[in-house]
């Protein structure tokens, strides 16, 4: 082929091919220039790089840095809290017996868990063992079971309204904003 057609044909070639595969300058001269020299001079119409980031001030910053920054760094943020040893003592001292009694309360609350779940087992196990006059039958029995069965039924019990809603969903608020009496 000529040179003029492989000119022409060049403008349809795609312009951001991997450096590897690009093939080598058709001009003779561009052979002398080194790697990156010729790379530059190809990519610099084409490239996204500092040129047009700059005009766009630079890359797009997190809005989520942003937001810490500016109020880690405002004018009216006080500035971090510096003890003396004995306050510093006495704060550290504070913090962990407050961290030592939710450890406790979080411990309770699951052995209270625990408990509850330990009683319902129990419960259950009661029910599969029982017959529908309430006592213990053979295992062999046909309705030994049936009320452990007939409880562990889940239909439709995804259907109601909570029981958090404890009026319907209306338009108005109601007359008192909070009933703080309420208990499940």
């Amino acid at each position: 082929m000529s040179r003029i057609a492989t000119t022409s044909m060049r403008a349809f070639q795609p312009i951001f091919r991997p450096l590897g595969l690009r093939p080598a300058p058709a001009l003779p001269a561009l052979h002398r220039l080194p790697l990156a020299a010729a790379a530059t001079s190809q990519t610099t119409l084409f490239s996204t790089s500092a040129a047009l980031q700059a005009k766009k001030r630079g890359p797009k910053k997190d809005a989520r840095i942003t937001q810490i920054r500016y109020h880690l760094f405002h004018p009216k943020t006080p500035r971090p809290l510096r003890f003396s040893r004995l306050r510093a003592l006495r704060h550290w001292t504070i913090h962990r017996a407050w961290m030592m009694f939710n450890k406790k309360q979080r411990r309770e609350q699951e052995l209270e868990l625990e408990r509850q779940y330990n009683s319902m087992r129990n419960a259950c196990e009661a029910l599969r063992l029982i017959d529908d006059n309430g006592m213990p039958g053979p295992e062999t029995a046909k309705n030994v079971g049936r009320l452990y069965r007939t409880s562990m039924m889940k239909e439709e019990i995804w259907n109601g309204v909570p029981i958090e809603y404890a009026r319907p969903q209306v338009d108005t608020p109601s007359k008192e904003g909070w009933n703080h009496e309420w208990k499940r």
